[in-house]
């Protein structure tokens, strides 16, 4: 039997006003557009649907967009983009958002095992912290005005004094767009010491291509590359974000760095439905 004209209408109608149930999670000012996708209901390669949900004027509003989706054998599987609308690398705040998430839905309580793009993670929700294991960094770059390394995301880190009124999205941009990175780029993490185991960290993030209030991996790479140049001889480092305060802590042996957690908190905002 056909369809009716005004049925098809009706259908195409609908089908344009889908409507997407969200959550909304911050980690010290890195917000993220939450979405429980264990029935594989969204639309994973719809990039421009990723960059609507993302954009502040237009849609919910984040930094990064994050799909919970089942694992055979953890407790659940991390898929994260960019603001861009892209998949991207490891979001250390993003995960860490998402193990609240899995907790408000019940998935877990205190303790989590999930994969995300760089691998399996293990985390720990406690006093309201959620602690975060990063995965061990093998080989970090010293070189003279900077320090380059990967904690799940590449990262640039250099020292200004002037950080506060350092213009991160002009300098950042010029940084993450040029030699050596070029086309694939690097976030860009400014620091200034404030005492001998607490930094303030600025982050200009690619794929927001802007300065966030805090970055997870950024601030992990910041704490390593400060033991790592001798800025510090504390394994629990404090980071003041734009956002708010966290901690790394970590051990060395020998040139690599293990146990590496990522601490702070991690907040539902709000939830709401959004049509497309």
């Amino acid at each position: 039997m056909s369809l009716t004209r005004e049925l098809i209408m009706l259908i195409l109608i609908f089908a344009e006003y889908m409507e997407i149930l969200f959550y909304k999670y911050q980690g010290t000012g890195n917000d993220f557009v939450m979405i429980d996708n264990r029935l594989q209901e969204f639309d994973k390669n719809n990039t421009k649907l990723v960059a609507k949900l993302c954009d502040r004027r237009f849609g919910v509003g984040a930094d990064g967009l994050i799909l919970l989706e089942n694992h055979p054998e953890l407790d659940f599987k991390m898929v994260y983009y960019n603001a861009d609308g892209n998949e991207s690398s490891m979001c250390g705040n993003g995960g860490r958002c998402l193990v609240a998430f899995a907790n408000f839905l019940g998935i877990i309580k205190n303790k989590a095992s999930f994969e995300a793009v760089d691998g399996l993670h293990h985390a720990i929700i406690e006093n309201d912290l959620v602690k975060l294991q990063m995965q061990d960094v093998v080989s970090i770059e010293n070189n003279k005005d900077y320090v380059y390394l990967n904690t799940g995301s590449p990262h640039h880190v250099q020292m200004e004094n002037n950080i506060h009124d350092l213009a991160i999205k002009e300098v950042g941009s010029k940084i993450r767009y040029g030699q050596p990175y070029n086309e694939a780029g690097t976030n860009v993490n400014f620091v200034k010491q404030l005492s001998e185991n607490t930094f303030q960290v600025r982050t200009y993030e690619r794929g927001v291509e802007d300065e966030t209030l805090s970055c997870g991996t950024g601030v992990t790479a910041v704490a390593l590359a400060m033991f790592e140049t001798g800025k510090t001889k504390s394994n629990l480092i404090s980071l003041e974000t734009e956002g708010g305060k966290l901690q790394v802590s970590f051990d060395k042996q020998d040139s690599i760095y293990k146990n590496v957690w990522l601490i702070g908190p991690a907040t539902h905002v709000f939830k709401g439905t959004i049509s497309w």
